[in-house]
């Protein structure tokens, strides 16, 4: 991780619609001086309740850590079926 970005490793949950599920994620983020917006994003492990409902057509969610939530995206599962999340926002972390 470079001195530019903040990020977050550990136990999350992902909040879809009224299914909350508890997961493991690698966070990272920073600041983009050309739009003035907080982009962060990483992966969530791999979950066999997350693929399924990522499948199923549930692409946006809440992602909530220790010390904080943000509305975000999954895309792209990886080979190993982990699933990128981003968003752009108050990160899900705390930074500073």
């Amino acid at each position: 991780m470079s001195d530019d970005e903040e990020g977050y490793t550990g136990t999350a949950e992902l909040v879809f619609d009224t299914e909350t599920v508890p997961v493991e994620v690698e966070l990272r983020g920073f600041f983009q001086p050309i739009d003035g917006r907080y982009h962060w994003y990483g992966r969530v492990a791999a979950n066999d309740q997350v693929s399924a409902l990522v499948e199923a057509g549930a692409r946006a969610a809440l992602l909530r850590t220790p010390t904080g939530e943000a509305r975000g995206t999954l895309t792209d599962p990886d080979p190993w079926r982990r699933y990128r999340v981003d968003g752009i926002s108050t990160p899900p972390f705390q930074v500073g």
